[in-house]
């Protein structure tokens, strides 16, 4: 975990076949609303709301792809490694 001026930042691969495609998106969004911080995913040069199934969709995060958790606020740190469990185990 990487800590800026900005918050912290995780980097995570997604690991299952399919990549990140409606039912993962909508388990990292539901995940992302329990805590009382600003989340959000990058991938690229794209920035996306982690709260927002819509928003995470658009990434097409493709099986292999890195993303970037961001997260600033009181629960960053706690949502980050809730949030990249989650990924790494394949959303289960």
């Amino acid at each position: 975990m990487a800590v800026s001026e900005d918050g912290l930042a995780l980097r995570v691969r997604v690991l299952n076949d399919q990549g990140l495609h409606a039912r993962p998106a909508a388990k990292l969004a539901q995940e992302a609303q329990k805590f009382g911080c600003d989340i959000s995913l990058a991938l690229g040069g794209e920035v996306v709301d982690a709260k927002s199934i819509l928003d995470i969709l658009t990434l097409a995060a493709g099986q292999g792809s890195e993303l970037e958790l961001r997260a600033t606020g009181p629960e960053a740190r706690d949502a980050l490694v809730h949030l990249g469990t989650l990924i790494r185990n394949r959303f289960r």
